[in-house]
């Protein structure tokens, strides 16, 4: 199978997860393509000043890359930075929020798997 740039779908979600501006998903497969393991691969896009808001995963875990820019992450209510190539595993019943601080759109690809394993 071959999906090429511009047949990608892209979201724009608007205050995601009561989160500030827009922020740009692009779909790198559809959901069907994971093969019931996970809901979402993505690469977003988060323009300076914006933000997506504080959310929890419960069943499932999310898997952030960081390819440029730099994110403020709040991961369990604990403060951390983030830059090109660190990675946040984000756990069943866990909670995290990523912020776009810098002056240049953070990149980061996305990964949702399911799953009830927690990290610390």
């Amino acid at each position: 199978m071959l999906i090429k740039n511009e047949e990608h779908t892209i979201d724009d979600k608007f205050e995601m997860r009561g989160g500030n501006g827009t922020i740009h998903i692009k779909h790198v497969v559809d959901q069907d393509v994971l093969c019931d393991k996970g809901r979402l691969y993505a690469q977003i896009t988060v323009e300076p000043g914006c933000s997506i808001g504080s959310h929890e995963h419960v069943n499932e875990k999310e898997i952030f890359y960081i390819l440029s820019g730099q994110a403020q992450v709040t991961d369990n209510g604990v403060k951390r930075t983030l830059n090109p190539g660190d990675v946040l595993v984000t756990g069943h019943e866990s909670a995290h929020a990523v912020e776009n601080t810098g002056a240049v759109n953070l990149e980061m690809m996305a990964l949702i798997l399911y799953g009830d394993e927690k990290y610390e």
